[in-house]
């Protein structure tokens, strides 16, 4: 299908085509997203499968389904061991990210992708064949491990490969395979419950072998990017990767030489993570860390991590809760495709402002329901107050799906120039997975404490995140990755204090030959 070019900040176009390969590479790396979108599904289901509780957290089995009305309705799944089951996959991808960074720029983001498949099979393996607690903890630090190294190299991966008009939609692909991976999970979940033998569990944990297989496949498939080629010094190869995506044969000289005095700018930076806190980085910088602390203060991840779990402290039976599992899971996919059509015509605010009015109101009404009708000893939600709950919960994820969801990890991606562009994504994930790590270990806690403030508490930080972005987060779409600094950042109120003349000098140097 051709497509139109894209214009430079010295008023050239880009010649670029949408072509099979590009779509391809993209669906391939995507498949990292699914992979994480999995992990974060299966972990709330098999969490409140009663035989797995029973063989790895005795003291959960016995106050949910031995000693009922025991405890607070709040707080029967309050249990440190269960939220680290949750918790260190993200801590170990914290660590391994680090390491992606280095990879991802001296090895490429291919092989960083091929990494990270290799650590989710050898996780699935792992947690699959589980005899106790520990090979547990040990299957989920190494699928950890994957996402760290997955997360790190998949968005910059999908950025650079994509022209910059639809360059917001296959990013987005990365979100949608999680949100796929959530739904299967949860899918998948409902089956494996009903399972005799009490060994659905591991049916559940083993079928996270499929994706892991998917990503290892795609990785070992789809070509590098021509800025990461470039970055590494092969310039022919990533001259002719460029004409193979662009599906042009002329107009191909301006764009490669951008990337190759990109490439020039960002092999002057021998400290790149140093360089990030350099002047005229501060403003991608902030707004990196920002949007990943905003992400998961959303809440987002509290109700899919434990939306079974939470179903069922709201009353919901087993199966129901499950099932209502499944409805938030295609809610959340659903609305993750509507982002891929409107992102780059609607843009990144538009979609994030709206967003923060629709989680507003619904996370307030979820609270108030259940102040009024959840109490520590008696639960009084009636089937049509459920049914409220269940649909406040469907618009609060469909609100973040076309919002936080994917551009948490869009806008990062495209922002950073070269020279930094591995060392901020690494930031980016590195602040994810911490914000991640703190949610999901203290959540199961926070809902004991707080009871039903605990939505007030998320809709709070909704209200702040909104706020950041009327004010302070510049528009995005439809601006060449390499173009960033002088048609973004110089052009906004507030940061282009932080932008020098020189800066932008040396983005737009090709474009004005």
């Amino acid at each position: 299908m051709a497509g139109g070019g894209f214009t430079t900040g010295g008023g050239k176009e880009f010649e670029a085509k949408i072509t099979p390969i590009v779509i391809i590479s993209c669906i391939m790396a995507a498949t990292g997203g699914l992979m994480f979108g999995y992990d974060v599904g299966v972990s709330g289901g098999v969490t409140s499968m009663a035989p797995f509780l029973k063989k790895f957290f005795g003291d959960v089995y016995r106050k949910t389904v031995e000693e009922k009305g025991v405890d607070s309705n709040y707080c029967k799944y309050d249990s440190e061991g269960l939220q680290l089951f949750t918790s260190c996959l993200y801590l170990a991808g914290l660590t391994a990210t680090l390491m992606a960074s280095y990879t991802t720029r001296i090895m490429g983001r291919r092989v960083t992708m091929l990494i990270a498949g290799f650590f989710f099979m050898a996780g699935v393996a792992f947690n699959t064949s589980a005899q106790n607690l520990s090979m547990l903890i040990i299957g989920r630090i190494l699928l950890g491990s994957g996402v760290g190294f997955a997360n790190q190299a998949v968005p910059v991966f999908l950025s650079e490969i994509a022209p910059s008009r639809i360059r917001g939609a296959l990013n987005i692909l990365f979100q949608l395979n999680i949100t796929i991976g959530i739904l299967f999970a949860n899918l998948v979940n409902y089956g494996t419950s009903k399972i005799k033998g009490g060994w659905g569990w591991r049916v559940s944990l083993g079928l996270a072998g499929i994706p892991a297989v998917l990503l290892t496949v795609g990785a070992y498939l789809v070509v590098d990017t021509p800025n990461s080629l470039i970055e590494r010094g092969h310039l022919e190869e990533g001259r002719a990767v460029l004409t193979k995506i662009r599906g042009t044969h002329i107009n191909i000289e301006p764009e490669f030489l951008e990337l190759v005095e990109a490439s020039r700018v960002a092999k002057e930076v021998k400290h790149p993570f140093r360089n990030l806190l350099k002047r005229s980085n501060r403003p991608q910088l902030v707004i990196s860390i920002a949007l990943q602390v905003f992400q998961q203060f959303t809440g987002i991840n509290a109700i899919m991590f434990y939306a079974p779990v939470l179903f069922n402290t709201l009353g919901f039976k087993n199966d129901a809760s499950l099932y209502s599992a499944v409805i938030t899971g295609a809610v959340n996919l659903i609305s993750t495709i509507v982002s891929i059509y409107s992102v780059d015509k609607l843009g990144r605010r538009v979609l994030l402002l709206e967003a923060g009015v629709q989680m507003f109101f619904s996370q307030m009404v979820i609270a108030i329901i259940l102040g009024f009708k959840v109490k520590d000893h008696s639960n009084e939600l009636s089937k049509g107050y459920a049914v409220v709950v269940v649909v406040m919960v469907c618009i609060f994820v469909a609100a973040f799906a076309w919002s936080w969801g994917p551009l948490g990890w869009l806008i990062p991606s495209e922002t950073f120039p070269l020279e930094t562009r591995s060392a901020g994504q690494s930031v980016t994930v590195c602040v994810n997975l911490v914000c991640t790590f703190v949610i999901a270990q203290a959540f199961l806690s926070m809902l004991c404490h707080f009871k039903f403030g605990i939505f007030f508490f998320f809709s709070g930080w909704v209200f702040i995140m909104s706020t950041f972005v009327l004010f302070l987060l510049p528009e995005t779409k439809n601006v060449p990755i390499e173009e960033m600094t002088g048609r973004v950042w110089k052009q906004h109120w507030l940061w282009k204090r932080f932008i020098d003349d020189d800066d932008i000098i040396k983005g737009s140097a090709p474009a004005s030959e």
